[in-house]
Formats: C-alpha cells, sequence, structure tokens
C-alpha cells in the first residue's frame, strides 16, 4: 500500500515531523505507536507516512492504549511549552499555533497565557464570543494563571521527576487510529499536563475512553479531581473551535470557562 502524503507550510511540516519522531521515541519503552514518518520535506510543504490499515478496536485494545499513553506522557519534557528537539519558539500544526515559552512558567500560567489567550482575542474579534462572554474566560484565565487550579501531573510523571509530560498536543479521538492497537496521528507535540491530553479525548468521544481510562490510571494515577478539571483542560480546544467554526462553540466555550471562574 503507497505512504500517505500530507502537505502544509514549512512550519507545519516541520513541526509534525519532529513530533512523531519525539513521541515514537517512547514506543520502546512501551509508548504509544505513532505513524511511520517514512519522509518530510518542509521546504517543498510535504511528508509522508506508512499506510495504517484500519480496523475496530476491542475493550482490550482501548484499555492497553491507555497504559501506553501513560508512559508516552511520562517520556516527559522539560518544561511547560517544550517544543520537540528541531523545533525552534514557534510550532504549526493547521490551524493549531503555539508560541514556545522558555522555561519557568508554571502550568497555569503557560496554560492562560500561551494557549487561551491568543485564541480569546481571535474569537472576540471574529464575533464568535461576546464581550460579556471574553470577560468570563479573561476571569477564568486570571485564576488559571495564579494556579486555582494547578494539579499535580500523574503519578508516573512524578516518579520519573519530569517537569511536564510530553504531550501529543491535538489528541481528538480522530487522531487515534486503530489497526486495531492505537496508533498517534497529526501530533503538534509539547510539553504540557497531561490532563490536557485526556481532555480532549473526552471531548469528541474516543472508542472505549472508560477503558482506555482505566488503562491509564494502571500505570499511572491521576490527582484527585481530575473528573471535575475536565472541561478546564479542554478550553484550548474549544476556542480553537470557536475561531474556525464559531456557531455554538462560542457560547460553549463561556459555559465551561464560567464553571473555573
Amino acid at each position: 500500500m503507497a505512504d500517505f502524503r500530507k502537505t502544509g507550510s514549512a512550519l507545519s511540516i516541520a513541526t509534525e515531523a519532529a513530533s512523531l519522531r519525539w513521541l515514537g521515541e517512547t514506543a520502546d519503552d512501551g509508548g504509544v505507536a505513532t505513524a511511520q514518518l517514512t519522509g518530510a520535506d518542509p521546504d517543498a510543504g510535504y511528508l509522508t507516512t506508512a499506510y495504517i490499515p484500519s480496523a475496530s478496536p476491542s475493550a482490550a485494545d482501548a484499555y492497553e492504549f491507555g497504559q501506553r499513553l501513560a508512559r508516552t506522557h511520562a517520556a516527559g519534557a522539560s518544561y511547560f511549552g517544550a517544543p520537540p528537539p528541531g523545533v525552534g519558539a514557534d510550532a504549526s500544526y493547521a490551524h493549531v499555533q503555539i508560541s514556545m515559552p522558555g522555561p519557568g512558567l508554571s502550568w497555569g500560567e503557560f496554560y492562560a497565557e500561551h494557549r487561551m489567550a491568543p485564541y480569546v482575542r481571535d474569537a472576540v474579534d471574529r464575533g464568535s464570543i461576546s464581550s460579556s462572554g471574553a470577560a468570563k474566560l479573561e476571569a477564568a484565565m486570571r485564576r488559571i494563571a495564579a494556579g486555582d487550579h494547578d494539579s499535580a501531573l500523574p503519578s508516573l510523571c512524578r516518579e520519573r521527576g519530569v517537569a511536564a509530560a510530553r504531550t501529543h498536543g491535538d489528541l481528538w479521538g480522530g487522531n487515534v487510529m486503530w489497526r486495531p492497537e492505537a496508533v498517534l496521528i497529526d501530533p503538534v507535540a509539547h510539553g504540557a499536563h497531561a490532563e490536557t491530553d485526556l481532555g480532549a479525548l473526552h471531548l469528541f468521544g474516543s472508542s472505549h475512553l472508560r477503558d482506555t481510562m482505566a488503562g491509564y490510571q494502571s500505570v499511572s494515577r491521576l490527582d484527585d479531581g481530575w473528573e471535575e478539571r475536565i472541561g478546564l483542560h479542554q478550553l484550548h480546544m474549544l476556542l480553537v473551535h470557536a475561531v474556525l467554526f464559531g456557531g455554538s462553540y462560542g457560547p460553549q466555550t463561556v459555559a465551561v470557562a464560567a464553571r473555573y471562574a
């Protein structure tokens, strides 16, 4: 079967190729498999990956995915916002733009200032979020940046002493393929909180998600109260959708943010 070819900007191709390599390093330590990169030319604007035959996963496959995802996260990153090796201060995957800060930020500062704030401005400019909605988001961001909603990384991350989890960065269910074991595609990997990947899985659903979470927790326990923080860790992805698609995503984003304001 022929390789899968993908085109994009030089920055998005470089980011995705580096992300696939960085996440793929964890497979030998029991992490999740990634799409096999067979070629990349950022200047020409394309990369190719080996074709992935699709299958339907079982509950056991989803449980194993959770276990492997926990190990991928625990491979770690040097700080919140750290890019994959070979990616500079800016990273991009399609619509997801990340300005990578240097070391020294708490999770809350990174998430509020570098993941949320740019999209709040865009959503207001596009009319997806009203000024009153933006005020609620800004109230939530103040609390997030202040550390009011910070939580510990999962237990395996803490045992390994990593500063941040090594995350996929855009882990909605469509970016998990099954053969039937899980394979990650389309990452914008960076150092972040592990719960942000898990929140993304919950936003649009993933096959046998309950089993995935059970598998994850069997390897790396989440900090108490993680279920109440799911919405918190979905705010970036909701803001991206409010900017891109408008409609109900704007009010939904504001409603979720209000719970943390």
